[in-house]
């Protein structure tokens, strides 16, 4: 069976994504900071029959990034690793001239820091197998300036280039940074209270991840649109 890990599971994409693997056979290592909801949301995978492994914990920590690729390697490798988690920076966004610089640091540590972290630690089992890739989860922000969006959008820009890079220094991997349109989640309900627009739900973007890993398309960065229509990277 081939392994995933994937990072902020317990809801929205991690969650549709998770459920859409362990269906199609994946066995799993999710994680998520909150323990009670990433343990109800591995339960409701029980009926697909995967092996799913629930390790509650900050990616940020060093020792719980070592955890999730040892789950990995229990469940016989890895040939997944999706960078999921993601933090603001400040809820409800503000503007740059109000961004408390902490807030920053906290935004580039998770999407950022422990993206990377995580990804040297998985490098080694991806590298093993024959279908190994690395999913960045990105954003429209990384590359619109839309106001009040500046930290969380510099720190996805940042995880765009370090996928970037990665590819470059990884012919082997599929690395895509995957940007999944507006969605209804708790981060953008938590990023602008009171917003709610018609924003689809996680699940409708879920098809497009599938097709990357079905059709395997190069290393790049792909928005949603390409997701459900042509596979075609977004250049910048």
């Amino acid at each position: 069976m081939p392994v995933a890990i994937i990072t902020g599971a317990s809801k929205g994409l991690g969650r549709a994504l998770a459920g859409a693997l362990a269906e199609r056979g994946w066995d799993l290592v999710l994680d998520a900071r909150t323990a009670p909801v990433l343990e109800e949301t591995a339960r409701g995978l029980d009926t697909y029959g995967s092996k799913v492994v629930a390790l509650p914990g900050d990616v940020t920590d060093a020792g719980h990034r070592a955890e999730l690729v040892a789950a990995a390697w229990d469940l016989g490798g890895l040939d997944l690793l999706v960078n999921n988690a993601s933090a603001l920076g400040a809820e409800p966004l503000v503007r740059l001239d109000e961004l408390d610089l902490a807030g920053l640091r906290a935004a580039l540590e998770t999407n950022v820091v422990a993206a990377l972290g995580l990804v040297q630690e998985a490098l080694p089992l991806l590298r093993e197998s024959s279908v190994g890739a690395v999913v960045a989860v990105s954003s429209d922000a990384a590359v619109e300036a839309y106001g009040t969006w500046g930290g969380y959008g510099a720190s996805k820009a940042a995880l765009d280039q370090l996928a970037a890079v990665l590819a470059a220094e990884e012919p082997g991997l599929r690395v895509w940074a995957v940007d999944p349109g507006d969605m209804r989640t708790d981060l953008y309900a938590a990023a602008v209270p009171g917003d709610d627009s018609g924003r689809p739900e996680p699940a409708t973007v879920v098809p497009g991840f599938l097709r990357l890993l079905d059709e395997r398309p190069a290393s790049g960065r792909y928005s949603a649109p390409s997701l459900t229509e042509g596979l075609v990277e977004v250049t910048r």
